[in-house]
């Protein structure tokens, strides 16, 4: 799977664009989409999701950009995933901080596509290795997770820690940067340019892992 990383400027720009690189996957961070409200996207007034659709039909690729959503005056952390000119989802990050001016969203989502089942973590869930963990007992064959502006060696860490409890490959895209965490918890890539690539192998390994635990016995009983 080509992953083509696009970590500044607009999907609208990319649009524009007359020369576009093949890829499986084109994933932006929230610089693509940017802000959505829903109610204006309803009524006609702006058009970031229809025209995210239309680029993934153009490109023949799925398309994945974080966003910052507004439902009636609700406002969260997003991520929209787009193929073959039609929008899949949009997930909305499961956790919510303390300050913040953003709610929480409701579930996880695991979408099935063209370039394999990809597994969304927005954002700052990816602080919670038990949703990388989650997504993969999901099915999910890789994560996403667009981010904001990764500041500190925080998001990196997570991301290596997020892929190794989940045993599945993990992408992360932020403003400015690219990366890319193995199953086995290494960087396997990362990237400072505005667009940048990588060619990922998809695999699914597994292994039995028994717990040896007290109590619990399964005694027979007369009375029932």
């Amino acid at each position: 799977m080509k992953v083509r990383f696009v970590t500044e400027g607009s999907l609208h720009e990319y649009v524009q664009r007359r020369a576009r690189p093949a890829c499986d996957l084109l994933f932006f961070g929230f610089n693509g989409l940017g802000d959505v409200d829903y109610r204006s996207e309803l009524a006609g007034e702006s058009s970031r999701l229809e025209e995210m659709a239309i680029l993934s039909r153009e490109c023949g690729c799925v398309v994945v950009s974080g966003c910052r959503t507004d439902s009636c005056g609700i406002r969260r952390k997003s991520c929209a995933v787009a193929e073959n000119g039609r929008i899949l989802g949009v997930a909305d990050r499961l956790h919510a901080f303390e300050a913040e001016e953003v709610s929480a969203g409701a579930h996880l989502k695991v979408y099935e596509t063209a370039a394999g089942r990809l597994g969304v973590c927005v954002a700052e869930d990816v602080y919670f290795p038990s949703v990388c963990e989650t997504l993969a007992l999901c099915d999910a064959d890789v994560i996403v997770c667009p981010f904001e502006a990764a500041e500190d060696s925080v998001p990196r860490l997570m991301l290596r820690a997020g892929a190794f409890v989940a045993g599945t490959e993990a992408c992360l895209c932020a403003s400015g940067l690219a990366m890319i965490a193995s199953r086995s918890g290494d960087m396997l890539f990362s990237a400072t340019k505005k667009e940048s690539e990588f060619e990922l192998s998809l695999s699914r390994e597994y292994r039995l892992s028994t717990v040896r635990t007290r109590g619990q016995a399964l005694a027979r009983r007369a009375d029932y």
